[in-house]
């Protein structure tokens, strides 16, 4: 059976950025203690959550990848055998700005990035005034433990993206998220049903895929609003392996079987079973008449 722990980084960050990136080695160095052997962190650990609000000051955070930060997540990762998963918040040339999440090896190689591909702009996220789209199209990364694929928050609402990134060979895919609830939010119902929303939307990517499904979210209170945490790993059919709270920092580890995919997709042949042939349509914004 080819079975390997993922360690799941979900934390809580400060304006202070060398603490946030202090804090988030600690945690890698402890879930490699307990057994991991690929470490996801959550969506621009480095800071806090900037993209609540539309201002130039917050272009400062960005930094090059491969770059300062990359290169100490190299020598955590070499150091402890593990493969780490870093998003960053890049700059990669003057006034062009990128999401993007680095992928580190267990040797300590960067083997490359993903660019965020959907770039929300609502209130809260005003992600649009800071980041281009990705470029890079979609990514899988072939490491010491697995062939991975990485996706970005807003990414996991599309099922376009991890259909494609599962076909490229992806046997696991990791969301970092940054998401939360409104502080002025009036409806009690409202908070329960995004969060369902979000957990359900992922944990059918893994249904119909047959994949393994990681995603790593922050939690604290930041301006407006409430990181939900609530990281969880999914099965290749949907059902969860582990659930964080809502509140509290946690350093996680869980087992899962990659051999888990054959089983699924041989059993529920959803790939076998694709009609190739109908799918164009799904190239249009919409379908008029």
């Amino acid at each position: 059976m080819k079975k390997v722990n993922i360690g799941l980084v979900q934390m809580s960050c400060s304006a202070d950025v060398e603490l946030n990136i202090q804090k988030a080695i600690s945690k890698i160095k402890e879930a490699a203690q307990k057994g991991a052997k690929i470490v996801c962190l959550q969506e621009l650990f480095t800071s806090l959550y900037f993209c609540d609000v539309e201002d130039h000051e917050n272009f400062k955070l960005a930094e090059a990848i491969p770059g300062p930060t990359t290169d100490r997540l190299c020598e955590v990762a070499k150091e402890n055998g593990v493969v780490v998963i870093a998003s960053l918040f890049e700059k990669r040339a003057a006034g062009l700005y990128h999401n993007t999440t680095a992928v580190i090896d267990a040797d300590g190689t960067y083997l490359g990035k993903y660019r965020k591909m959907h770039i929300p702009d609502d209130p809260g996220y005003y992600e649009k005034f800071y980041f281009t789209p990705g470029d890079l199209g979609y990514k899988v990364f072939e490491t010491k433990f697995a062939k991975i694929g990485v996706l970005i928050c807003w990414d996991q609402w599309y099922p376009e993206a991890a259909r494609i990134t599962s076909l490229m060979g992806a046997e696991i895919l990791f969301y970092p998220t940054a998401i939360g609830w409104d502080l002025n939010e009036k409806d009690p119902n409202m908070n329960t049903e995004q969060y369902n929303a979000w957990q359900t939307i992922q944990r059918s990517h893994s249904v119909a895929n047959g994949v393994h499904v990681v995603s790593v979210n922050r939690v604290g209170v930041e301006a407006e609003q409430q990181f939900w945490g609530g990281s969880f790993v999914s099965n290749p059919f949907g059902s969860l392996l582990y659930l964080a709270s809502h509140d509290k920092e946690e350093v996680h580890v869980q087992e899962i079987d990659l051999d888990l995919m054959d089983k699924y997709r041989t059993t529920w042949p959803y790939l076998r079973d694709r009609r190739i042939d109908s799918y164009s349509p799904i190239l249009k914004r919409f379908i008029d008449e």
